[in-house]
């Protein structure tokens, strides 16, 4: 059976369900994903005065080929972009700021310093998402930055917040969609506090602070990110999922769900429809824990797919900005972004391909059995062959013939990187 005659039947046996194949194609093609920059460069970032990746963060191994320039690491991006079906947006930390060799503080940024990624932005047809880095600085040593005790350092990093929230407001005003501005702090205690409350308190002042100067939400939207733990943070984390999701619903901001930070038994899936009754618009980092937040590359497995089909058996594809965070230095970099960010795609394509309505119907009636038999047998059609007819029909490589790109760029660019 020739892949024509192969995509023809799988259709037919979607089709049964009321599953219209064209339909699924054009809604996922206009599904972005927000593709993080910094696992091209191992959150390395270009500050002319950058130090040692902190805050909680590490990056293990270390695959030859990091990208050492914007240049390089947009080139990289690209590549990777060839390879993943769909058009996306790139998400941006405030340490890929570009300076031109001079010393810029943080809380000094502007949105000159990001003009070369707006400019190649415009070139490919890409949304730009931003992050403050609140972490890898000497005055985050302490593990503390928006709520920290001394008033000085706390106004450094309030200062950056507001200067990043402007950067966002250029890049919606200058991109034509709005840019998703997230907030997320290392702030927290190694062992055991004597005081939780105090500074929540700080940070609470802190992102009213910030939040205080109204910028259109045409161009700019906002959102905070909380954590369960992290390294140097393991007994308390000042903005924990119960701070952030308070203060969202009540400042009218958005609240991140990054997959990585929460107990490794507690699944992301499970908190979106709870949130979506309370909030016209989600934000996800999609990483995969494995036993902490360590943000290996995410994989096509059963909680990926569980968050797509909650995104999607909700009709809330234009209410969940879905964005990727991870960063492994183990394996190639542009082959990691291909992976994960496939990965993505598929299991919103998977969750595309599934009879919602009668599953739905099926539960209400008390028709378990048949319910679980159904979703049961879905998972053995004929999905594979959907997908690579997708990537066809969207000029990318099917199967894991990508790979043979991704070996080719490696010998011919990355290999000559020192």
């Amino acid at each position: 059976m020739s892949s024509n005659q192969a995509f023809e039947s799988a259709k037919q046996e979607y089709e049964q369900w009321g599953i219209n194949i064209d339909e699924v194609f054009k809604t996922l093609k206009n599904i972005p994903i927000s593709i993080h920059c910094w696992q091209g460069d191992d959150v390395g970032g270009f500050e002319v005065n950058r130090g040692e990746l902190s805050g909680g963060i590490d990056v293990t191994g270390d695959y030859p080929g990091k990208a050492r320039t914007p240049e390089e690491l947009r080139a990289d991006i690209e590549k990777a972009l060839s390879l993943i079906p769909g058009k996306h947006r790139i998400n941006l930390h405030a340490i890929y700021a570009e300076t031109d060799g001079q010393v810029v503080e943080r809380d000094k940024l502007e949105p000159k310093h990001f003009e070369k990624w707006v400019t190649w932005a415009k070139e490919h047809r890409l949304g730009l998402d931003f992050n403050p880095t609140l972490f890898s600085h000497e005055k985050a040593a302490d593990g503390l930055t928006l709520a920290h005790p001394d008033p000085e350092i706390r106004q450094y990093w309030i200062d950056h917040c507001k200067a990043s929230r402007k950067i966002g407001e250029y890049f919606g005003r200058e991109l034509g969609t709005p840019c998703l501005t997230n907030i997320w702090i290392p702030d927290g205690y190694k062992d055991t506090p004597s005081d939780r409350l105090t500074p929540r308190r700080r940070l609470m002042e802190a992102l009213d602070e910030i939040f205080a100067e109204e910028i259109d939400k045409n161009y700019l939207v906002d959102a905070v990110e909380s954590k369960l733990f992290g390294i140097g943070s393991e007994a308390y984390v000042v903005g924990s999922h119960e701070f952030y999701l308070s203060y969202a619903l009540k400042n009218d901001v958005n609240c991140l769900l990054d997959t990585g930070h929460y107990h490794p038994t507690e699944m992301v899936s499970n908190k979106i429809s709870a949130m979506l009754l309370f909030f016209d618009q989600l934000a996800l980092h999609v990483s995969r824990p494995v036993r902490w937040d360590s943000d290996h590359v995410v994989t096509f497995d059963d909680e990926l797919k569980e968050i797509a089909m909650e995104i999607v058996r909700n009709d809330a594809l234009d209410k969940v900005m879905i964005g990727l965070d991870f960063f492994d230095a183990s394996i190639n970099r542009v082959a990691a972004w291909t992976i994960g960010t496939r990965n993505m795609i598929k299991a919103l394509l998977f969750a595309l391909l599934l009879p919602h309505c009668q599953l739905k119907e099926l539960q209400e009636n008390g028709d378990f059995t048949r319910r679980l038999a159904l979703l049961e047998e879905f998972k053995t059609y004929p999905f594979g062959v959907i997908w690579n007819q997708y990537c066809q029909e969207m000029n990318v490589p099917a199967k894991e013939s990508w790979l043979q790109d991704v070996q080719k760029y490696e010998e011919q660019v990355l290999s000559k990187r020192s």
